[in-house]
């Protein structure tokens, strides 16, 4: 198997470093920028093009995109066009080309594989077995706070300059898909919604930088989460309220702490070692795993996770939450 890496920034260099994780050996790079190209051919000893027509006619067998997301659809179009299987990153656009891409990779039997990484990471996993079970009976509310201030995600590039500082693709429009998706996988469908959201810090970035956004769930959960780049501490903190006891996880401390009311006692479950790159908060583990999936997707072996259709329900779940806000009201689902 080839791969094609479109798109050399960040992400682009760190699925590089996961499919080599995977002994992946045929690897291959675009991106129009010659510094970005040379730095990954340095670091990583992989092929790179400046131009997409030439990487494409090496034959790669899959293309990763990992482009800013304005950009998403356009090579995910390409791919499904080409026959060639394909890894999006996490988006937050509905852009023109969503459902022309669903319909010819379903009709060129094409795995398309939108992002979903957090149903990958140990403790979302461990999490939804917990709720899964009942052991403690009813989830009855959760309490959820992810925040990073967003000169911190990127510091050695000005804001300004990339995708996150931009009011269609700003940061924390994206971490609303990008959490609603595992949220939702873990907690279903949704009854009802309402939503804060704006620009309240001094960030010189035209975005909204917090999203406070209540849920009630069908299965009659009712959630509160508050998603901002603003907060000076990086934070994912998550509470469960359960009939029967409490869960509480904590990104930083990187633990799972369950409170069993039965017999008064709390567990604390830590998560695995793993590796993280220099510079980065999280960890490679779930995002190898997540390659991982898609390797075995294409073989046949195991089902991608996270299929196109239900991505596109998670972004016009972004749009309903900020109508609620535009509106000053809550929104009724059937």
């Amino acid at each position: 198997m080839k791969y094609l890496i479109i798109g050399l920034g960040s992400m682009g260099k760190r699925r590089i470093r996961n499919l080599q994780a995977l002994n992946v050996k045929d690897i291959i790079g675009f991106d129009p920028v010659e510094k970005t190209r040379q730095e990954v051919e340095q670091k990583y000893g992989i092929k790179t093009f400046e131009k997409l027509e030439t990487a494409i006619q090496e034959n790669p067998d899959a293309y990763i995109i990992s482009t800013p997301p304005d950009k998403h659809m356009k090579f995910c179009l390409l791919a499904a066009k080409n026959k060639k299987h394909f890894f999006v990153e996490a988006s937050v656009l509905i852009e023109k080309e969503f459902e022309e891409t669903m319909s010819l990779a379903k009709e060129n039997d094409v795995v398309a594989a939108p992002s979903c990484t957090f149903r990958f990471h140990e403790p979302i996993i461990k999490i939804k077995q917990i709720v899964d079970s009942k052991k403690f009976g009813k989830a009855l509310g959760i309490h959820y706070h992810m925040g990073q201030y967003l000169p911190d995600w990127h510091p050695w590039q000005d804001i300004s300059t990339f995708y996150v500082g931009k009011k269609e693709t700003g940061a924390a429009r994206e971490m609303v898909c990008f959490e609603l998706e595992w949220i939702n996988w873990i907690f279903g469908n949704i009854k009802k919604i309402s939503c804060f959201k704006g620009k309240y810090s001094s960030l010189k970035a035209d975005i909204d930088d917090t999203y406070s956004l209540n849920i009630e769930y069908k299965k009659g959960t009712i959630a509160n989460i508050l998603i901002d780049v603003v907060a000076r501490f990086a934070y994912r903190q998550f509470k469960i309220l359960f009939e029967d006891g409490v869960l509480e996880w904590d990104w930083i401390k990187e633990t799972i702490r369950v409170y069993d009311a039965t017999t008064k006692e709390w567990t604390e479950i830590k998560e695995s070692e793993g590796h993280k790159e220099k510079g980065y908060l999280a960890k490679e583990n779930m995002y190898i795993a997540e390659m991982k999936n898609f390797i075995e997707a294409i073989e046949g072996t195991t089902p991608w996770q996270y299929s196109l259709e239900e991505d596109l329900e998670t972004l016009q779940l972004l749009l309903d939450f900020e109508k609620s806000s535009d509106k000053g009201e809550h929104i009724l689902f059937d």
